[in-house]
């Protein structure tokens, strides 16, 4: 193996995250290195040592494995921030509309609701709010740090944002699941269409949750 492709190996193997964007960033290094070779065997270098000299220009494989680690988690945090954006206030709409033609309105429930209820379904409803606001706000100051501090610290950052945002709304999923099912079990399950979008935002709560538990994982990969 030659000394490009030993350093893009050795690459590859420190890198962490999504595969197209990953590939990406190894073409752009693969190119750059075979760019500084060619000008090297130009000046009359030998190819093996034209090679090792562009390896060496490149730089050493732990500083240009932590900015890519950087990019390729910041690459990931505003996928996970774009999930949380749309996809928490649209499950919550969906389900909303759901209930709505298929159940009808709350009154035809048979069991009263008690005040701590209400206080706890409140508090779920106001984070479908909070989440999207925060994931925006996210979103906004990575674009306003992206040309003021390094990737590192823009990863971490927003790796912040995402935890913060995540767990607010598995709180609130959590909640208003738990308090549903000790006031009334029945509430979980109006019609098949709301049980089938009720699933659906766990496991998109959960998926996120995985999502953020990565972000901070990059963010340790980064730093050590």
């Amino acid at each position: 193996m030659n000394a490009i492709e030993g350093y893009l190996t050795d690459l590859d193997r420190r890198l962490v995250g999504c595969r197209s964007t990953k590939d990406d960033l190894l073409a752009e290094a693969r190119d750059g290195l075979h760019d500084a070779a060619d000008a090297y065997r130009e000046g009359g270098w030998p190819h093996e040592e034209a090679e090792r000299r562009a390896v060496a220009d490149f730089g050493g494989v732990d500083v240009v494995a932590g900015d890519y680690q950087a990019e390729l988690s910041m690459h990931s945090g505003v996928r996970t921030l774009w999930k949380l954006v749309l996809g928490v206030p649209a499950m919550q709409l969906s389900w909303d509309f759901a209930r709505i033609l298929t159940f009808g309105d709350w009154t035809r429930l048979s069991t009263p609701t008690p005040e701590w209820y209400r206080v706890a379904t409140h508090f779920s409803h106001g984070a479908v709010f909070v989440v999207p606001a925060v994931g925006l706000v996210a979103l906004v100051c990575a674009r306003w740090l992206s040309r003021r501090v390094d990737g590192v610290r823009l990863a971490r950052t927003c790796g912040f944002f995402i935890a913060g945002a995540v767990g607010i709304n598995l709180a609130s999923v959590l909640t208003l699941v738990v308090a549903t099912g000790f006031v009334d079990v029945s509430r979980l399950f109006l019609s098949v269409p709301c049980v089938l979008l009720m699933v659906a935002y766990v496991l998109l709560s959960v998926r996120l949750v995985v999502l953020a538990r990565r972000s901070w994982g990059r963010c340790a990969t980064i730093v050590a």
